[in-house]
């Protein structure tokens, strides 16, 4: 039996506003469709300016879909607002790039993963034991509960944030390059911490990176986007190591390696396949 995915995006359009006041809407979607199946972690992967980062916004109602369709546990939340648009922020929750600005700088971590349990209602003693949990579950001492977010590293403050969005027990979490901003050692802790999460509570993952490394290591399936457009889905593996499309296989060509001398090889490969794709060859 055939079971419908967790998140189904279907022909998604998304335009902003152009320069100047008579300037037309640029669309920066066209018509993009994704699935995350439950429990799935899949990988969104193009490099700066694609368009991934706009699709997680418009699955989280952080910018307006201007045609499709979003559909998440099988309703259509393309358009939720009030109450309806609230009870959706349980479900899907978000732990975005930078470590050091997506925390309130002037409240504890405790303050911070306590809030939004309370907003939902839950006792003060209810809220302060859920945070003892949710410190323990992401590998920081329940003390960190009283410090500040200045206080941690930025791997640290990550995990703080991955807490947070744990906070609300949600099916989805969109992860917008989560590890960009922190260095390789870090970076492989938090991925193994993602992986974990996941492995104990079943929750799914939007993984938006420009790293195909990143993504082969942390991922079920990947969809490649450019210039507004998916050009290539399926496995994780295939995609990572065998992509069919020349753009994927630019940005695997781009990914570096400790081998000075492949690491050159790489270049060249990337500059005879750009020629290939400028003049119709590839």
């Amino acid at each position: 039996m055939v079971t419908a995915p967790l998140l189904d995006v279907n022909g998604l359009r998304v335009s902003f506003p152009g320069r100047g006041r008579r300037s037309r809407p640029v669309e920066v979607l066209h018509g993009v469709d994704l699935a995350v199946g439950a429990g799935e972690a899949h990988g969104l992967v193009g490099e700066s300016g694609s368009g991934k980062t706009t699709i997680g916004r418009a699955v989280l109602g952080l910018v307006e879909a201007g045609g499709g369709t979003i559909r998440f546990g099988g309703r259509d939340v393309t358009r939720l607002a009030g109450r309806v648009g609230r009870a959706l922020a349980r479900e899907i929750q978000v732990v975005f790039q930078d470590p050091y600005s997506s925390l309130n700088p002037s409240l504890t971590v405790g303050d911070i993963l306590s809030e939004p349990l309370v907003v939902q209602g839950a006792a003060p003693a209810a809220a302060r034991e859920r945070v003892r949990d949710l410190l323990d579950r992401v590998g920081l001492p329940a003390d960190a509960a009283e410090r500040l977010p200045r206080e941690f590293s930025g791997g640290q403050r990550q995990r703080v944030a991955i807490a947070r969005a744990l906070a609300p027990e949600p099916r989805l979490i969109v992860c917008d390059e989560p590890v960009s901003a922190l260095d390789l050692s870090t970076q492989a802790r938090v991925l193994d911490l993602l992986r974990d999460v996941q492995r104990r509570t079943g929750v799914a993952y939007l993984f938006i990176s420009h790293d195909l490394a990143v993504v082969r290591h942390m991922c079920h399936r990947v969809s490649v986007i450019h210039r507004g457009d998916i050009v290539e889905t399926g496995p994780a593996g295939p995609v990572t190591s065998a992509p069919r499309h020349p753009y994927t296989r630019r940005l695997m060509l781009a990914s570096p390696v400790a081998d000075p001398a492949a690491q050159a090889e790489r270049r060249a490969a990337r500059r005879r396949l750009a020629e290939a794709e400028r003049t119709g060859t590839v």
